[in-house]
């Protein structure tokens, strides 16, 4: 019998020996890349380029997936051993076409990093009708993940990381309705719902895949001001976070909070590196990590209206986001809504 990690029964720190500041410099020291081949979805810009950076640092290939190849070869100038392939995550047709041409060539895939996302869009569509950040964020990521899987089992030891964020603190995965069909649509409650099924998907790939060599991470970056993120935010929406008074004015309290947990880019894409490379973390999967360590967990600190009147969001992991229902929930819904039988056999 493997293990899992339902209701939080591995979440639990293993003194990594790094922290909040720790880059992605501290974390690939020693750690040699050689042969191995990733895969970063959004590598090119914000964290994923970091991430792409770091690990052809260590030695890695890295095939970058982005909408716009032409503007990742330019942001990739200079960069060794880095294949860029066209990818839109809402888009099925793509996804299948990329994972594909990754197959054909018969190489093991040793680290698939699902770092591409949006956050807080207006509400958007893909073209089967489902709501745009669930689609992007978390259906893209498991048929791609579903598509790759013979690759992943080749690599015999692969990891397969997800980035999730502290706002999934904001929302459920709401079964009865995950496209919003007819509830109202809060871009903040679908932005959780789509990083709480990053998590619940982490838990369940990785008790399936355990088996077959190949375990399962999902994270939390850290609050980057220095990513493209937040550019569908108003004043209003910095309002309700608290960052501005009703009036417009910065709400000094909520600044000073945001400025202690603030993170570079190196900072933010840490977590990220550790988790795809770092043999602490051999022996464990399927748990939700922040700060370059696997976060503690303790279900009665949780408090579901924190994350609504605490900006930079709350530490740890929800719940609700560790379900053993709600996991294998989700992924019989995922398989259902983009037509992919994830068999992990």
């Amino acid at each position: 019998m493997g293990q899992n990690n339902y209701n939080g029964a591995l979440q639990k720190p293993i003194a990594s020996g790094f922290n909040a500041t720790s880059t992605t410099t501290d974390v690939i020291k020693g750690i040699d890349l050689t042969g191995k081949i990733a895969i970063v979805t959004g590598g090119d810009s914000g964290l994923g380029l970091e991430t792409t950076k770091t690990l052809t640092s260590a030695g890695a290939t890295v095939i970058v997936t982005a909408r716009d190849t032409e503007k990742a070869k330019q942001n990739l100038i200079g960069i060794d051993n880095v294949e860029i392939e066209r990818l839109e995550l809402t888009n099925p047709v793509s996804i299948n076409a990329f994972a594909e041409k990754f197959l054909a060539s018969h190489r093991p895939l040793h680290m698939l990093i699902n770092n591409a996302g949006v956050m807080w869009t207006p509400l958007q569509r893909d073209e089967r009708g489902y709501e745009g950040q669930f689609s992007t964020n978390h259906l893209g990521h498991f048929q791609l993940t579903a598509k790759l899987w013979n690759a992943l089992k080749k690599a015999n030891g692969a990891r397969v990381i997800t980035v999730s964020s502290s706002g999934h603190h904001y929302s459920p995965v709401l079964f009865e309705d995950v496209n919003f069909n007819t509830r109202n649509y809060d871009k903040f409650e679908a932005y959780g719902q789509a990083k709480t099924a990053n998590i619940l998907f982490t838990v369940e790939l990785d008790k399936k895949a355990q088996p077959f060599g190949v375990r399962a991470f999902t994270l939390h970056p850290g609050v980057i001001f220095e990513t493209n993120l937040t550019r569908y935010l108003g004043v209003e929406d910095f309002v309700s976070l608290g960052v501005l008074h009703a009036d417009g004015t910065p709400n000094a309290e909520t600044e000073a909070a945001l400025k202690k947990i603030l993170k570079t880019k190196e900072q933010g894409a840490a977590t990220s590196i550790w988790a795809a490379t770092s043999p602490q973390l051999n022996n464990i999967g399927g748990v939700y990590l922040e700060d370059v360590e696997i976060t503690n967990y303790d279900p009665n600190s949780y408090n579901s209206e924190a994350a609504k009147i605490n900006p930079p969001g709350i530490p740890g992991v929800a719940p609700f986001a560790l379900e053993p229902e709600a996991a294998q929930k989700l992924w019989a819904l995922s398989e259902e809504l983009t037509h992919t039988k994830f068999n992990v056999e």
